[in-house]
């Protein structure tokens, strides 16, 4: 009997430190809208990568998931585009990254279905802030609002990591390597 009782209690032991490691490190998000089209669709459900932050930096290009602070209570998914010390100007439809050492680079976006149509200026992002910015430039409320701003990395949730929802659809998330942004230099 005492075997059976400790076998039962190392196995709960067991599924709860499971269950906490797998809430500590990845998490299901529910895309709402239509902000992030064509990458991602309203009603599909991602994993995020929780942990990732914790020892990279995010970068150009990363789909992020975070609170939009203010009394915004659902979380965004965005990319973010400017990292900190830049700033982020578009013009004509094309978003060009100022970088702290007076470089100006034009980004190649293969995932926009649509360019902006509004011009937007944008002050020097602040240390540890990312500007970020919804696929759907023209349907997305992003940091060129105010009410979302650059986005601090402390209110990062995670990285999109892997589509789960609906099961026709599986993969993982379009995310575009920095390298891949910077196409050619405009100054």
């Amino acid at each position: 009997m005492r075997k059976i009782f400790r076998e039962i209690a190392l196995t709960l032991v067991m599924a709860i430190v499971i269950f906490l490691l797998l809430q500590a490190t990845v998490q299901s998000f529910i895309i709402v809208g239509t902000s992030m089209q064509p990458n991602f669709q309203d009603r599909e459900r991602i994993l995020i990568n929780k942990v990732v932050y914790r020892f990279d930096q995010p970068e150009r290009g990363d789909v992020i998931i975070f609170h939009p602070g203010g009394d915004q209570e659902a979380d965004y998914i965005k990319r973010i585009i400017g990292l900190p010390g830049e700033s982020v100007e578009i013009k004509d439809g094309v978003v060009y990254i100022h970088e702290e050492d007076g470089n100006v680079f034009t980004l190649a976006e293969p995932y926009i279905a649509e360019a902006a149509r509004r011009d937007f200026e944008g002050d020097t992002i602040p240390e540890d802030e990312y500007f970020v910015l919804g696929d759907n430039r023209n349907n997305s409320n992003d940091s060129r609002s105010p009410s979302v701003g650059t986005v601090p990395q402390e209110d990062i949730i995670g990285k999109a990591w892997l589509l789960i929802w609906p099961p026709g659809e599986w993969g993982l998330a379009a995310h575009y390597p920095l390298g891949e942004q910077l196409a050619s230099s405009a100054e």
